[in-house]
C-alpha cells in the first residue's frame, strides 16, 4: 500500500511513495487559462501543497515528480525561477520586522537566480521592483503567495496595524500589477476582502475562489477518494467485519464512503451550488487512523487542528455571536456582503464563518438573491458549537458522572437538573443573557452540542414540538423548558410543562427499546436565580 502523504511538498510524494489525488488537469487548465489568480480556502485545506505543485512545475518540471499524473506528458512550459512566499513565516506583530523578513525572502531568491545589479530597500515593494528591473528583458519569474492574510487576520483587534498592513499589502499589490517581468501568480489565504487591493488596485488577479470551473482543485472528491484510497477503504470494511479485505465488496465500500461523507463531506466551493469536496486534513487522518489503529473511528481532525483558527477566537473576543442564526440550518446573507466583504474588522460574522470553514455554501450565488449558508458536516458542527462553548461558558463543565458515564445517559433527573444548572451558572450574563425560553433552549443546545451529544431540538411529532431531546443508545432524555422571571408563576409553568409532555406524547416517536425519561421544568431568570427552581419527572403514559 501506498502511504498517505505527511506533506505539503510535492518532491516528497514520488520520494517516499505517498499517495497523490491527481489535481494536475485543474492546475494545466489554470495555468493556461490565467496570469494571475486568488483562491481562499479555510486552513488544513491543500493551499500550500496546491501552491508547490505549481511552483514545481514551473521550476523543475514533470520529471520525476509528476509520473503517471494526467499532466505528466501535456505539460510544455519552459523551466521559470519561483519566489514562493508564505506569509505565515512572516511576524504578525511587528511592521519593520515583516518588512525585513519579506525583503531577506526576495533576497534570497535574488542570489539563488544570480540577479545583481539592483539597489536594496528595506520595502518590500520597492527591492522588488528592483529586483524586477535588474532582470533582463523576457526573462520571467513565478511568484506564489501563501497565506496572504495572516497578519491582517492577526491583527484583527488592532486596529491600528491592522490598516498599517493592509496600506502595506494595497502598494505592494499595487506595484505588482501588469509587471511584465511575473509569468505566472497564485496567492492564496483563508479570507477574501476587497480592501487589500488583490480586488481593487491588483484588478488583473482573478479571483477564483467560488469558480465553478475549479471548484474541486482543493479538496477530495467522493470519486477520488475511492479511487485513489480504495486499499484503506477495503482496509477499513475488513476490520469493522473481520473478513479479508480481498473479499470486500463494492458495495461495502460505497457504505463507508457514506458514512464519511457524513461527517467530512459537503464543502461547497461552486458558485452554481453543484460541487461538493471532503475536507482533505480529515479524510487523510481518518484513513491513516484505519491503517495505525486497525479500526474504524470518525474523529474530529478538522477541529484538532485547524478547526479553531486564531481569527475566529481574535473576532470573538470583540464581537458576540449570533446563537440563534448558527443554530439555523439554513442563514440568508445579503449578497453583496458576501462577494464584496470589505474590512476583517466588520465582516458579516456569518461570511467570516462561512471563510473560516464553520459555514459552507447551501445555494448558488445569485446577485439578484440572498446567498444560503449552512453547517458543512457532523465534524464541523461539532466543531462550531465546541467553538461556542468556550466563549459562552466561562469555564468547562463536565458532562460525565463518576466512571466517565454522561450524566444524561445514566443519571436521575435531579442527575441531569444539577448538570444543567452547573451550566448555566458559569454562563456569561453579560453577553448571553438569558430572557426567553428560546435563548435558554439555544444555550443548552451548544453546551450538548459542544459535548458530542445527539441532540434534537424542537422535535416534531405527529402532536406538536418538543424542547430538547438527547439520545443515547439505551435511553432518551426529553426536556420542557418554561422560562419565568417570577416566583409566583414557577408552579403554573411546571403544570404547564407536564401537561404539554403527557399530551403531546413527546419523546415517544420512534422510540424503540430505549428506557425514556421525560422531565418538565421552570427556568427562572431573575437575577437573583437564574437557574432552573422546580423540575418534575413525568411518568410515562
Amino acid at each position: 500500500m501506498k502511504l498517505i502523504a505527511q506533506s505539503e511538498n510535492i518532491e516528497k510524494f514520488s520520494e517516499n511513495n505517498y499517495i497523490y489525488i491527481d489535481k494536475t488537469e485543474y492546475i494545466y487548465n489554470l495555468t493556461k487559462n490565467y496570469e494571475r489568480v486568488f483562491f481562499s480556502r479555510p486552513r488544513r485545506f491543500g493551499k500550500s501543497l496546491t501552491l508547490n505543485t505549481i511552483g514545481t512545475l514551473f521550476e523543475k518540471g514533470v520529471d520525476p515528480y509528476f509520473k503517471g499524473t494526467w499532466i505528466y506528458d501535456k505539460w510544455d512550459q519552459d523551466k521559470y525561477p519561483v519566489l514562493h512566499l508564505s506569509f505565515l513565516k512572516f511576524s504578525v506583530t511587528d511592521l519593520d520586522e515583516f518588512k525585513s523578513d519579506f525583503c531577506n525572502e526576495i533576497l534570497k531568491f535574488a542570489k539563488a537566480n544570480n540577479i545583481t545589479d539592483y539597489n536594496d530597500n528595506k520595502e518590500p515593494k520597492i527591492l522588488l521592483g528592483n529586483v524586477f528591473s535588474a532582470m533582463p528583458d523576457g526573462r520571467q519569474l513565478v511568484l506564489l503567495i501563501d497565506e496572504y492574510d495572516c497578519q491582517l487576520t492577526a491583527n484583527i483587534n488592532n486596529k491600528e496595524l491592522y490598516e498599517e498592513f493592509r496600506s502595506l499589502f494595497r502598494e505592494f499589490y499595487a506595484v505588482l500589477k501588469g509587471d511584465k517581468h511575473i509569468k505566472f501568480m497564485a496567492i492564496t489565504g483563508v479570507t477574501r476582502l476587497k480592501d487589500v487591493s488583490i480586488f481593487s488596485v491588483g484588478s488583473d488577479i482573478k479571483d477564483l475562489s467560488y469558480n465553478n470551473a475549479y471548484s474541486k482543485l482543493i479538496g477530495f472528491t467522493r470519486d477520488e477518494i475511492k479511487h485513489f484510497y480504495l486499499d484503506y477503504l477495503k482496509l477499513g470494511v475488513a476490520y469493522e467485519n473481520d473478513k479479508a479485505p480481498e473479499i470486500v465488496t463494492d458495495s461495502e465500500v460505497e457504505s463507508l464512503i457514506d458514512r464519511m461523507a457524513v461527517n467530512y463531506d459537503s464543502y461547497c466551493f461552486d458558485e452554481f451550488y453543484k460541487n461538493k469536496v471532503f475536507s482533505t486534513y480529515s479524510v487523510n487522518n481518518f484513513l491513516q487512523d484505519i491503517y495505525e489503529k486497525k479500526t474504524v473511528r470518525f474523529g474530529d481532525y478538522w477541529y484538532d487542528v485547524g478547526g479553531l483558527p486564531s481569527i475566529l477566537m481574535k473576532y470573538m473576543e470583540s464581537h458576540n455571536l449570533n446563537i440563534d442564526n448558527l443554530l439555523n440550518s439554513e442563514i440568508a446573507i445579503p449578497y453583496n456582503d458576501f462577494v464584496n466583504p470589505t474590512s476583517l474588522i466588520d465582516i458579516n460574522e456569518n461570511v467570516l464563518m462561512c471563510q473560516t470553514g464553520y459555514l459552507t455554501l447551501k445555494s448558488e450565488i445569485d446577485r439578484n438573491d440572498d446567498i444560503i449558508l449552512g453547517t458543512v458536516n457532523r465534524e464541523v458542527r461539532a466543531a462550531l458549537f465546541s467553538l461556542l462553548t468556550l466563549r459562552i461558558y466561562e469555564r468547562n463543565v463536565s458532562p460525565y458522572a463518576s466512571g466517565k458515564k454522561y450524566v444524561l445517559e445514566q443519571g436521575s433527573a435531579d442527575d441531569v437538573i444539577s448538570l444543567f444548572n452547573s451550566v448555566l451558572a458559569v454562563l456569561s450574563y453579560d453577553k448571553y443573557p438569558v430572557n426567553d425560553e428560546s435563548v435558554l433552549r439555544a444555550l443548552l443546545q451548544v453546551y450538548l452540542l459542544g459535548k458530542g451529544h445527539d441532540v434534537r431540538v424542537e422535535q416534531h411529532n405527529s402532536k406538536g414540538r418538543s424542547d430538547i431531546i438527547v439520545n443515547f443508545t439505551k435511553r432518551r432524555v426529553v426536556l420542557e423548558l418554561k422560562y419565568t422571571d417570577k416566583n409566583s408563576e414557577e408552579q403554573k409553568k411546571l403544570d404547564e410543562a407536564e401537561k404539554q409532555i403527557i399530551e403531546k406524547g413527546y419523546g415517544l416517536e420512534n422510540l424503540g427499546d430505549r428506557d425514556l425519561l421525560q422531565i418538565a421544568c421552570v427556568f427562572n431568570g431573575d437575577k437573583s436565580k437564574r437557574q432552573i427552581t422546580m423540575f418534575k419527572t413525568v411518568e410515562r403514559q
